[in-house]
């Protein structure tokens, strides 16, 4: 095991780690206070739904009473990438947690007995990669009927694959390690040394995979929300709130910028979201590699 001296070293080696670890732990304080940053209005019955002024398809500049103005149908902006914080945790976190599961298990299975399971499971795996994993997400979405569980299911299909076979490889590597060798000399279970010593030396190139994951499911998410094959509308969710923008990203024509806000927004959550998550992973990298590490 890793030491925490030796993590919080090389993370002070990058200062985009930093970066990266300060705008994840702003996202994770504005999710667990979001009831107290956007309370949900008094009898709202779900607090996921973004609350409304009016019908309108104008959207309303910032106000006093909207802080970041409204979008189209006066859904009101600042609730929605408050609660579309929580939205987006649950999508990476759920998605890449089944994901990893599925692919160790499949990529472990695979990669140390070999034979007829190799070739069974990688011939699968093969199946799904050859499939676009953004249109084959689309298509299973609405196969399944456009919702937010819709989705993570959809992601979770297309992205297993490149998890089962990338700890596949580094497995077929570790186990021809005399320390396997010896483990399995002395009778050990096949699952004592894929726990033991299998797993724990080969799993940190698929960690580091998935940490830098989880910003491009979000993202993906939200393209599928924005093509209006996510969560139901006024649901708290990024890419709907870009989605109401659509036809007001550019403004009259004396006026170009007028309804800036109910893109830039959204934008700027979602941008953030992920450029965190993806500096976090370059950090994971540098700690994890012991190739990239420096002592």
């Amino acid at each position: 095991m890793m030491g925490l001296r030796f993590v919080l070293y090389q993370l002070k080696k990058n200062p985009l780690s930093i970066i990266g670890v300060a705008i994840l732990i702003t996202f994770i304080i504005i999710a667990i206070l979001a009831p107290f940053i956007a309370p949900p209005p008094e009898g709202h019955y779900d607090r996921y739904m973004i609350p409304r002024d009016g019908f309108s398809p104008t959207p309303q500049p910032p106000s006093e009473e909207h802080i970041f103005g409204t979008t189209e149908g006066q859904y009101d902006i600042f609730y929605g990438v408050i609660w579309g914080t929580r939205s987006a945790f649950q999508v990476g976190l759920i998605v890449i947690g089944v994901v990893l599961v599925i692919g160790i298990l499949l990529g472990s299975l695979s990669g140390y007995f070999g034979g007829i399971i190799d070739e069974i499971i990688m011939r699968i795996t093969d199946i799904f990669l050859a499939f676009p994993a953004l249109i084959l997400a689309m298509a299973i979405t609405v196969a399944l009927g456009p919702s937010l569980k819709s989705v993570m299911l959809a992601l979770i299909t297309v992205s297993w694959p490149p998890y089962a076979r990338l700890i596949r490889g580094d497995i077929l590597v570790v186990r021809e390690e005399d320390y396997v060798e010896a483990s399995r000399g002395i009778g050990s279970s096949h699952l004592r040394i894929i726990t033991r010593h299998i797993l724990p030396n080969s799993i940190y190139p698929t960690l580091i995979m998935a940490s830098l994951d989880i910003g491009a499911v979000v993202l993906a998410a939200a393209a599928l929300s924005f093509l209006g094959l996510g969560a139901p509308e006024g649901y708290a969710d990024w890419g709907q709130m870009i989605n109401f923008s659509r036809n007001w990203i550019v403004g009259p024509p004396g006026d170009p910028l007028a309804y800036w806000y109910t893109v830039t927004i959204p934008g700027i959550f979602i941008f953030l979201f992920v450029m965190g998550w993806n500096l976090l992973g370059d950090s994971f990298r540098d700690i994890l590699d012991p190739r990239l590490a420096r002592r």
